[in-house]
């Protein structure tokens, strides 16, 4: 793995769920193996892991804000996109799938992947009669259609008590992921 991640600039985008505790330790694989790991947390991923947490494994700053004190002159968005050799999203919550479908840009996440150029790969994490459900699924079909990669949740136990697909997927199927993609783009 080192070879392919070595030097590699990924933007972590995390969003809000139970979830986002796996985006640490998939951020300290990456980490790890010699990627450049600059996250993004969602206002909703606040809630449920610290800016502290990947601060520590990244030793980089955490961008949560569109607007907000930037390292980038033309915007944190600007900057990240322009820096991304992939963002990758984990947890994607189904407000996230909906958001990037849409084209929507009202946070730093979803304008960070309109301004980039850079593949992306979804790790979603819901519910699974969220997942479960055509809006969901279309959103998917969609994205699928514009090109970003998935890692499909997996079936297990949910914190919501119920057993179904909608976990989201291990950080080690992940970070495979991850290598995935940057062996098929290592011209780029």
């Amino acid at each position: 793995m080192t070879s392919v991640l070595s030097d590699r600039e990924i933007v972590l985008g995390v969003s809000g769920g139970i979830a986002a505790w796996k985006a640490a330790d998939l951020c300290s694989r990456l980490v790890q193996d010699g990627a450049g790991v600059s996250v993004i947390l969602t206002e909703s991923a606040e809630q449920f892991i610290g800016r502290t947490t990947f601060e520590a494994l990244t030793g980089r700053p955490v961008s949560t804000r569109l607007f907000q004190p930037t390292e980038h002159f033309r915007g944190e968005h600007i900057g990240l996109a322009r820096r991304a050799d992939l963002i990758v999203i984990a947890p994607a919550t189904a407000a996230t799938l909906a958001r990037l479908a849409l084209g929507l840009a009202d946070d730093l996440l979803s304008v960070t992947v309109l301004a980039s150029t850079a593949p992306v790969l979804v790790a979603p994490a819901m519910n699974c009669d969220m997942w479960d459900k055509p809006a969901v699924q279309r959103n998917v079909a969609r994205l699928r259609d514009d090109g970003i990669r998935f890692v499909d949740p997996e079936s297990g136990w949910l914190s919501c008590g119920q057993t179904g697909i909608g976990r989201m997927a291990a950080p080690e199927s992940i970070a495979a992921a991850v290598v995935d993609v940057l062996s098929q783009n290592a011209g780029s």
